[in-house]
């Protein structure tokens, strides 16, 4: 098992959740042009996979964090979040962490 130290500061931009509902009961998604105000940054990492996806790590603080939030960085990367987990260790909060699977935008074309 390897360590990740922070490589950068990740800014975190969560969307609504749950989403408002139309007049049908359908969840309305917010409007993608426009990013929420940021809920706050810490120290984080970022790194590529070889897949094309990232592995992004917050810190316990950024939680919750959900599908479709964006996380940016101090040089203007972002990213959109497909995935996220709250990983807790039992006993040992100082290596809590949240962990997030997403991909860049726009994304690289190989």
């Amino acid at each position: 098992m390897a360590v990740v130290l922070p490589n950068r500061r990740l800014t975190l931009y969560a969307l609504e959740h749950p989403w408002s509902r139309d007049a049908n009961g359908v969840p309305v998604p917010p409007d993608p042009n426009q990013r929420p105000a940021p809920r706050g940054t810490w120290p984080g990492s970022a790194l590529e996979q070889p897949d094309g996806t990232w592995s992004l790590r917050l810190a316990p603080d950024a939680w919750p964090v959900e599908p479709g939030d964006v996380i940016g960085d101090e040089h203007g990367m972002t990213w959109t979040v497909t995935t996220a987990r709250n990983h807790r260790v039992p006993s040992c909060p100082a290596v809590d962490y949240v962990q997030a699977t997403a991909t860049r935008n726009p994304p690289e074309v190989p």
